[in-house]
């Protein structure tokens, strides 16, 4: 019962500073609030009306776990939360905080990020089309067209000679699955080695060089040397990639083309900007100035 009671009066002060937080982003720079039949008033602050419009916006723009709890189980919670940042918010007015510099700083920066998570929603949330969806699956098809993934077994040793003489015994009739499981040190080793399927662009790159060239069946003849150690590997077998139907991945190519913009937006704002950075102890470190007709 203790540890439960100390579960539950964790959560209770992580939401509490969650939706401080939460309100003082949301609401630090609205207007005075005015009620109607579909958006009642929900508390009143020495005069000041918090709505139910207000409540369910700082619910938003909670984490996404604390947004499935029901909200008549957070509302004591949430307003109690916006209650207590009125009262101090008010109380820190009354004794100037607002205008001393390291505040009105902190705000600028606020301001900052807000308005920049403001113009990347708008630009990222803007409706993708149709056709920029399919145009996309075609693309990411033909780049899949002619690719191939493998099933490949491995066996992880420290040193190159000792990967040499697993080679030699290979080269003698043992199983290579058999030696896997008695001698690599890698995880994969119970298994036999056996790393399932994958495609370029999973391995290191030695790694993958290396599998990759040999056909079904084969075992590298030399060990191959990566950050983890040394290796023998054996591919299993090969297949093309399978395409997956457009249905099943519409949604995630969505969210690319989405992110995609995002990116060009950041990079199209630098491109016709003025940059000038510096190292840590302030001495120049480039400049670069690109005029918008720079191409």
């Amino acid at each position: 019962m203790a540890v439960l009671l100390g579960r539950k009066a964790r959560f209770v002060v992580l939401f509490k500073l969650l939706i401080i937080l939460v309100f003082t982003l949301t609401f630090g720079f609205l207007p005075p609030a005015i009620a109607d039949e579909q958006d009642p008033i929900i508390a009143t602050i020495n005069g000041e009306n918090i709505l139910r419009s207000h409540l369910d916006e700082a619910r938003q723009l909670l984490p996404k776990n604390y947004q499935a709890v029901p909200i008549e189980q957070i509302f004591p919670a949430l307003v109690d939360s916006i209650i207590d940042t009125k009262l101090a918010a008010a109380d820190a007015r009354a004794k100037k905080l607002h205008k001393k510099k390291d505040f009105q700083s902190r705000m600028r920066r606020i301001e900052d990020q807000l308005l920049q998570r403001v113009i990347l929603e708008q630009v990222m949330t803007r409706a993708v089309s149709d056709a920029e969806v399919k145009q996309r699956y075609d693309d990411m098809a033909r780049n899949l067209a002619d690719d191939k993934e493998i099933r490949a077994r491995h066996i992880l040793v420290k040193t190159e000679d000792e990967a040499k003489s697993i080679i030699n015994e290979l080269d003698a009739g043992v199983a290579f699955s058999k030696l896997a499981k008695s001698r690599s040190t890698g995880p994969s080793g119970p298994s036999g080695g056996d790393l399932g399927f994958f495609k370029k662009g999973q391995m290191v790159p030695s790694f993958e060089k290396a599998a990759f060239a040999l056909i079904p069946g084969e075992v590298t003849s030399k060990p191959v040397k990566t950050e983890f150690g040394y290796h023998i590997i054996k591919v299993e077998e090969n297949r093309k990639v399978e395409v997956p139907s457009f249905k099943s991945v519409a949604e995630q190519l969505r969210g690319e083309i989405s992110q995609k913009r995002g990116s060009a937006y950041v990079e199209a704002l630098r491109k016709g900007a003025s940059v000038v950075r510096f190292n840590l102890d302030g001495k120049l470190l480039e400049t670069k100035t690109i005029s918008p007709d720079t191409k």
